[in-house]
């Protein structure tokens, strides 16, 4: 029945859940192995962050985004920790999918083992931190900045594409990183454009020209959405939200859709 009412790569995750908390278990545990604090960094690095962004860009630059006239120092710091967070998690995903098939060559060659398990635990890794970036943010906000409100509850709706975005980045450059390895070479170039043109420290529809092209990144508008939904209580601007979910299940769908036309060759390659 779910796989009448569902894609493909729905259907395959769940059937495959076990596997996945396990991957996903095991990528969060080797980030941090060796560490004495072990997963109290996962907290105190975000934390950590946040200050330090308050601090540089709140304070000694005395920054603003210039969209509400009561807007703080504070406000700015949390705006660009927000912002950070939701990058970091599509840039992760982009560092490390071109080797996660790469890293694995024992369960390539075993036949039966579902290999889309293994780019989707990696996103579900960077997931965990994302959680526990955005839960420093909702502390912020909710202690020094603006605090609760209704808006709030946009937020899973809005983090929703970025999460099959990420999934269908994973799919793809763990497709094609497996035959081509000089893809993991330009990825630090790619994140370094997208943090540049993803409005983490701006906001792009306050100059005519960026917006005209920029408007077109879907990282930005969610970032956007966010902010709006967070920090600014500011309504929901529906047709950047369809635009994000479009992407989103797009590029989920051709990057399941790659993995699975390589997938049989992979064990060649390797």
């Amino acid at each position: 029945m779910l796989r009448i009412f569902c894609p493909n790569f729905i259907t395959d995750l769940w059937r495959h859940r076990e596997l996945l908390w396990q991957f996903t278990r095991r990528n969060i545990e080797l980030r941090h192995r060796g560490s004495h604090l072990g997963l109290v960094w996962s907290f105190l690095n975000p934390l950590l962050m946040l200050g330090l962004y308050v601090m540089v860009f709140g304070y000694i630059f005395s920054g603003k985004f210039g969209v509400m006239e009561s807007e703080t120092r504070i406000d700015y710091g949390l705006g660009i920790f927000l912002g950070l967070t939701l990058f970091h998690f599509i840039s992760e995903t982009l560092g490390t999918a071109p080797n996660v098939i790469l890293g694995n060559p024992n369960f390539v060659k075993k036949v039966v083992f579902p290999l889309e398990v293994l780019p989707a635990a990696n996103v579900g890794s960077a997931a965990f931190h994302l959680v526990i970036s955005l839960s420093l943010t909702l502390i912020g906000t909710i202690w020094l900045g603006p605090g609760l409100h209704l808006g709030l509850l946009w937020l899973p709706v809005i983090l929703l594409p970025l999460f099959l975005m990420a999934l269908g980045i994973s799919w793809l450059l763990s497709a094609v990183g497996t035959f081509f390895r000089d893809v993991a070479q330009v990825i630090g170039f790619i994140n370094m454009v997208l943090l540049w043109t993803s409005g983490v420290f701006f906001t792009a529809h306050k100059y005519a020209e960026a917006w005209t092209w920029l408007r077109y990144n879907p990282l930005l508008l969610a970032i956007d959405l966010a902010r709006n939904a967070v920090l600014w209580e500011h309504p929901l601007v529906t047709a950047h939200l369809l635009y994000v979910y479009a992407w989103g299940a797009g590029l989920c769908l051709f990057g399941y859709w790659i993995f699975k036309k390589t997938k049989p060759i992979f064990a060649d390659v390797l």
